[in-house]
């Protein structure tokens, strides 16, 4: 199969030769061919002087009705975020900070389970370069992004934007490589687009389903209410984790009869005790509102995907779980806490929001941890999401504080301080030390190293919650621990849930889902033994005795896969099956959907695991092919990536760019089925005809 082959322009040779009915039909089979090349966005440009050395790139694109094209601050995991490449910057020009965008919209994608966010209607980017070369003319840039509708589409488009001599603001629309010459004015900033044929591949999706795709009206939520209203809720549990710590605690009953006994009358008690909650409420939020405003909503979401920052947070977490677990304390400077402890002596408003300050200061040693966890949650969800964090948070601490000076009484009910208060320290830093796992898998995947598979991830947590059950039954003990002469009540039923928590990890180290630790653990493909620990395989016959044959991989449902089609060709001829062609991609919803819903099928998956050979080709990988394996279409269009590749080879052989595509070939590449010879997002019985069919044409 030869990929490089251009693409055939469909022309009788001799006009005589053919009737009339021959040549429409082949007109219309032409022009449907090509009906599926879309370009959604039109782009523009223009370059503002800013100072004699810095300017400023303005790119403006006219998204079609319904379109929506996704912004560079979308998420990993979710559709293709846009990428800016700048392609002569070296020793000619620097960045001056990111690229700005116009207004976006973001809502919750229920498939990839992702805040999107993205443009409609009109994209608007600016990047200010300072330029350190003056005889540069030109600035290369190179935009990749996505724009969906029921389709999604995979877009490249590059510009040569020049510095003019004469300086002159005007917005020109972009014009082909071959109109450059005709549209330079004196004067004028042209914008030198070097139009090529958008390299598209396109992602056929399902009707979105109207919850997921109401966005939010509001530009200033970056996240949709439900999912700040669960940051609020985990937050607000925290909080009252971190209230059942030696550190608060004790300072409930300690605060509230200051407040009680100082105050002339019980009203003035309980205005004073509600400030003093308010206060505490008011600090929290304001260093979420810092977190947020010297990071900015978006680069928090970006950093919480960053392999550094996830590998720093692992060693924080771990820091932060060995402190809770009694080897040390870890406290801000008490020069801080002395200052706050003088300023709380004046008295008024101002001396009760520097007693919370105090709380706050004081209180860090266990609070610290949690509050740092909960930031960096809350980062990963972008916009707001601190500031509510932190008000969840700091409502829980502050409640209590505010409802016993209302009811002093109840005060007589609190059970008393002991060393039950450091079990609950010794229990979350237990839980730290799972969740710092987390973050180190993260960074695991983005980099590939399979240092931590999910059997590995596994057997850390196995281990980790087994040594807190054996904690809570009393077989443990710890360096802050009172002597243990019974368990209670409580402590035993928390040991039981522990248990039986373990005991639930370990069929997952043999394939078992774990849905309910489903967004922890590494998913089931990323594994070191993707059949389940002690098991050689699925017993399908495209699976060898000693593994996967070259090439290959685990996919979906235990599927056998291969990612490149020689390797998979190879194979096919070796065991004498027919190929089927799945043509995807990473950000393909309807691809995920397919897979999930129609190849889980009890009917569809035996005959995909040992029926056919499946190769996935990945039209949106971005993977660099080799110098030599690169070229150039006929079209012009340069093939530099894998995904660049199976798009051609697509576009070429079978006149599409529509993902899911699939198709049923011989081991000569011939298609098997006749009604429909490539099919794409059907039901289960429509999918199952097919298969049947193309198989049965198998000789």
């Amino acid at each position: 199969m030869n990929f490089n082959q251009s693409r055939q322009a469909i022309t009788p040779k001799s006009f005589w030769s053919k009737s009339i009915l021959f040549l429409l039909f082949f007109f219309f089979a032409f022009a449907n061919s090509n009906a599926q090349i879309l370009e959604p966005v039109k782009w523009t440009s223009k370059i503002e002087k800013k100072s004699e050395t810095n300017f400023v790139l303005i790119f403006d694109g006219i998204i079609e009705k319904d379109w929506h094209m996704y912004s560079q601050f979308t998420p990993e995991g979710g559709p293709l975020a846009l990428e800016i490449a700048f392609k002569n910057q070296k020793g000619n020009y620097n960045l001056v900070g990111k690229a700005k965008e116009g207004k976006t919209k973001t809502s919750f994608n229920d498939i990839f389970e992702v805040n999107e966010t993205y443009f409609e209607g009109k994209a608007h980017i600016e990047q200010e370069i300072k330029v350190i070369n003056p005889n540069l003319k030109t600035v290369e840039v190179e935009f990749d992004f996505q724009v969906c509708k029921e389709v999604c589409i995979n877009s490249n488009k590059k510009f040569s934007i020049a510095i003019p001599a004469t300086f002159k603001m005007e917005t020109v629309p972009a014009v082909t490589e071959a109109k450059k010459d005709e549209t330079k004015k004196e004067g004028l900033v042209v914008d030198t687009v070097v139009k090529k044929e958008a390299d598209s591949k396109v992602i056929k999706l399902e009707k979105i389903d109207n919850a997921t795709a109401k966005v939010v009206d509001d530009l200033q939520k970056p996240a949709p209410a439900r999912s700040l209203w669960s940051i609020f809720f985990i937050a607000f549990i925290s909080g009252f984790a971190a209230l059942l710590t030696p550190c608060v605690f004790p300072m409930i009953p300690m605060t509230v009869s200051f407040f009680t006994k100082q105050s002339k009358s019980r009203a003035k008690g309980i205005r004073n005790a509600i400030i003093y909650g308010l206060s505490i409420i008011a600090i929290y939020v304001i260093l979420g509102l810092i977190v947020t405003k010297i990071f900015g909503a978006d680069a928090l979401n970006a950093l919480s995907t960053d392999v550094w920052f996830n590998l720093i947070f692992f060693v924080i977490l771990i820091i932060f779980a060995t402190s809770f677990l009694g080897a040390f304390e870890i406290m801000l400077p008490n020069s801080w806490a002395n200052k706050a402890d003088q300023q709380a002596d004046k008295g008024g408003i101002i001396g009760i929001l520097f007693m919370a300050l105090a709380l706050a200061i004081v209180s860090f040693s266990c609070t610290g941890p949690i509050v740092g966890t909960l930031l960096v949650e809350a980062a990963s969800n972008g916009g707001i999401a601190p500031v509510v964090g932190m008000l969840g948070f700091s409502s829980a601490l502050a409640l209590p504080f505010m409802l016993f000076a209302m009811f002093p009484g109840w005060l007589n009910s609190l059970p008393k301080s002991g060393g039950w208060l450091n079990t609950v320290k010794v229990v979350l830093g237990f839980l730290e030390l799972a969740l710092a796992f987390k973050f180190l898998s993260n960074a695991d995947l983005v980099l590939q190293l399979h240092f931590l598979e999910r059997e590995v991830f596994i057997a850390i947590w196995i281990a980790i919650f087994a040594a807190l059950t054996l904690y809570l039954f009393g077989k443990i003990t710890l360096p802050h621990d009172s002597p243990l002469q019974h368990i209670s009540v409580g402590r035993l039923y928390l040991g039981i849930i522990t248990l039986v928590f373990t005991a639930y990890l370990i069929p997952g180290l043999w394939g078992a889902p774990l849905k309910l630790i489903s967004a922890f653990p590494p998913p089931p493909q990323y594994s070191e033994s993707p059949f389940g620990v002690g098991s050689s395989g699925s017993g399908n016959t495209t699976t060898s005795e000693k593994g996967l044959p070259k090439g290959a991989e685990l996919g979906p449902h235990g599927i056998v896969v291969f990612h490149d089609y020689e390797d998979g060709l190879a194979y096919a001829k070796s065991i004498n099956k027919p190929i089927m062609l799945d043509f995807t991609g990473y950000a393909c919803v309807n691809c995920r959907k397919m897979e999930n819903n129609v190849w889980s099928d009890e009917r569809v998956l035996p005959i995909l695991k040992n029926d056919v050979v499946l190769i996935s080709l990945y039209v949106d990988d971005k993977r660099e092919l080799p110098a030599d394996k690169q070229f150039v279409t006929a079209s012009g269009d340069k093939i530099e990536t894998v995904g660049d590749k199976w798009t051609e080879f697509m576009i070429s052989k079978y006149k599409t760019n529509t993902q899911p595509l699939y198709v049923i070939t011989d081991l000569e590449g011939n298609n098997l089925n006749s009604s429909k010879p490539t099919i794409s997002y059907v039901d289960v019985e429509e999918y199952l005809v097919w298969l049947k069919e193309g198989i049965s044409n198998f000789k």
